[in-house]
C-alpha cells in the first residue's frame, strides 16, 4: 500500500516537446531528409516529470525550481498545477526556460533532437532565497528529493544548503545525480547513478557485476551517504549499503522508449520511502514502475494502479504479462505502431510442441500476445477431466517464457471476441488448420494482417501425453 505523502522535489526543469510526423524526402536544397510535421505535444520534462511521476503514485507534491520569464516558462507553471503540483517555490528569472523538441518520425523513429536552454548557474541572492524559504517550510515534508540535470539550479552552496537543514530535522534526502562533483551530493541518504554516472563520480571500471558493486560502495564512502542505487539498464539495479548489495534484475522486456525510465525509478523509490517501506522493496517496486515506463512512448507518467497490478499479480504467482481481458484494448493502444501476433489455445502440459510453435509465432512480429482459455472454456471443449493444471497455473507457466509478451484469459469457446478487441496484425495457428477454419482470419484481414500457419510437431499434444500417463499406469 502506497498512502498520500508529502515530498518536495527540487530540480530543474524542462518542457518536452514532441513533433511527430514523417520523413518521406530528401531536400533539394542540401542533402538533409525534409520532416513534415503532422501533431505537436508538450509534456512536462526534468524535474517536473519526477514530480508528475509523484502525483501518479498519489502523492501530494511541491515543486522548488526556477524558470525561465517567458511562455514556455508560464505554461510550465500552468501544468503543474493542473496537475495538483504545489509551485510556491518556483522562481522566475531571466533566462530561457529549457525546452527539449524531438523529432518522431513513423515507427516512433526519433530523427532529430533541439535544445533550447541556459545552464548558468543561480546567484548566491537567489540561492539565499530558496533556503531561506525551506527553513521556514521543512518541516511539513516527509523526503525530498532531487534531480540534477546540470541546468544551472543545484549549485554546490544550494545543494549542502538543503541537505543541511533536512538533516537537521531528521528529513532523507534522495539525489537522482548528474554532477561529477561528489562533493556536492555528501550527506545524503541515498543516490540514485546510472552505470555511466556511477564509472564518471568514481573514476573506476563499471562493466562486470563486481565493478558496479565496487563502484558503489567507492561512491557510498566518499559521498558519506548511506545507500547508492545504481541502475543499469538491462541489468536492473544495484542497492548497495554499508553491509549489504541486494541485486534486482530487469523485469521490463519490451524496451520501447527509455525516455524518463530514470525519472519513474527515483519517484516510485521516493514514495515507498516516504511511507516507511523497506528500502529494498522499495527497489523492487520502483523497478516495476520503471519496466513499464519503457514500454511508453517518450516522456510520461505511470499511475500507481498499473504499478499496484503488477505487485498483486507477483504476489499470485503469475508476472506482469497477465493481463485483465477488459484492459486487453489498452495493449493496441500502447503498441499502436508495433506489429502485434496473437495465438490461442488450452496449454494444458506445457510440451516441446507448444514452445516451438510459441517460438516460431514470436518471430512474426514485435510481440507475441497468447489468448489462453479459461478452465471452464477448456472443460466444454475436452471434457470433465480437463483442464489438469488450472487457468492460473497455465497462465504463469506460459508468462515464464521470454518469448510470450502477454496472456489474456478468455472464458468462450472461441478467441473472437478478444482477437476483435486486441485487432492484431498476425494471426497464427497451426498448419494442422485449413485458413477457411481459423477462427477471427476475417478480422485481421479487414485491417491489412495476414493469417500464418506454423507447422507443429507431430504426436505431440497434451492428450497424447495423458493417454501415455494412464496406459503405464
Amino acid at each position: 500500500m502506497i498512502d498520500s505523502k508529502r515530498i518536495l522535489v527540487i530540480g530543474d526543469v524542462m518542457m518536452d516537446v514532441y513533433y511527430e510526423g514523417e520523413v518521406n524526402r530528401i531536400s533539394p536544397e542540401a542533402p538533409v531528409p525534409i520532416f513534415m510535421k503532422k501533431s505537436e505535444r508538450n509534456v512536462l520534462g526534468g524535474a517536473a516529470n519526477v514530480a508528475a511521476n509523484l502525483i501518479a503514485a498519489n502523492q501530494q507534491v511541491s515543486m522548488m525550481t526556477i524558470i525561465g520569464d517567458d511562455s514556455v516558462g508560464a505554461e510550465i507553471i500552468r501544468k503543474l498545477k493542473d496537475a495538483s503540483i504545489d509551485t510556491r517555490f518556483v522562481i522566475r528569472t531571466k533566462r530561457h526556460t529549457t525546452t527539449k523538441v524531438r523529432f518522431i518520425a513513423s515507427n516512433n523513429q526519433q530523427v532529430m533532437r533541439l535544445d533550447e536552454e541556459d545552464t548558468f548557474s543561480i546567484t548566491s541572492e537567489e540561492c539565499e532565497k530558496f533556503l531561506l524559504m525551506l527553513k521556514d517550510e521543512i518541516g511539513q515534508f516527509d523526503l525530498v528529493v532531487f534531480s540534477d540535470y546540470l541546468k544551472g539550479l543545484l549549485t554546490y552552496d544550494f545543494t549542502q544548503g538543503v541537505i543541511k537543514i533536512a538533516k537537521e530535522v531528521g528529513i532523507k534526502v534522495f539525489i537522482d545525480v548528474k554532477d561529477s562533483n561528489v562533493a556536492k551530493y555528501k550527506g545524503a541518504y541515498l543516490l540514485k547513478p546510472n552505470q555511466k554516472e556511477l564509472h564518471v563520480l568514481t573514476g573506476l571500471p563499471v562493466e562486470t557485476e563486481e565493478e558496479i558493486i565496487i563502484a558503489s560502495q567507492e561512491l557510498r564512502r566518499n559521498s558519506a551517504c548511506q545507500f547508492v542505487l545504481a541502475t543499469c539498464g538491462s541489468k536492473g539495479m544495484r542497492l548497495v549499503g554499508d553491509k549489504e548489495v541486494f541485486i534486482v534484475n530487469s523485469v521490463g522486456k519490451e524496451v520501447f522508449d527509455v525516455t524518463g525510465a530514470g525519472d519513474t525509478t527515483i519517484s516510485y523509490l521516493c514514495a515507498c520511502a516516504a511511507n516507511n517501506m523497506d528500502l529494498k522493496r522499495a527497489v523492487e517496486i520502483a523497478n516495476y514502475a520503471a519496466g513499464l515506463q519503457v514500454a511508453k512512448v517518450g516522456t510520461s507518467a505511470v499511475y500507481v494502479d498499473e504499478v499496484l497490478e503488477v505487485v498483486r499479480n507477483e504476489k499470485e504467482g503469475v508476472i506482469h504479462k497477465l493481463v485483465d481481458y477488459k484492459k486487453a484494448k489498452d495493449i493496441r493502444k500502447i503498441h499502436e505502431k508495433r506489429q502485434i501476433v496473437f495465438t490461442n489455445g488450452c496449454f494444458d502440459i506445457l510440451h516441446v510442441g507448444h514452445i516451438r510453435y510459441l517460438q516460431e509465432a514470436s518471430k512474426l512480429g514485435d510481440l507475441l500476445i497468447v489468448g489462453l482459455n479459461s478452465d471452464s472454456s477448456v472443460k466444454r471443449l475436452k471434457g470433465d477431466n480437463r483442464p489438469i493444471n488450472t487457468e492460473r497455473e497455465r497462465a504463469e507457466i506460459l508468462c515464464a517464457l521470454e518469448y510470450v509478451d502477454y496472456v489474456i484469459l478468455f472464458d468462450e469457446d472461441t478467441p473472437y471476441e478478444l482477437i476483435k478487441v486486441i485487432q492484431p496484425d498476425v494471426l497464427v495457428k497451426g498448419n494442422d488448420y485449413k485458413p477457411n477454419e481459423v477462427v477471427g482470419r476475417d478480422i485481421v484481414e479487414a485491417r491489412g494482417g495476414r493469417l500464418e500457419l506454423i507447422k507443429v510437431v507431430k504426436g505431440k499434444s497434451t492428450t497424447n501425453i495423458v493417454d501415455r500417463i494412464i496406459s503405464i499406469h
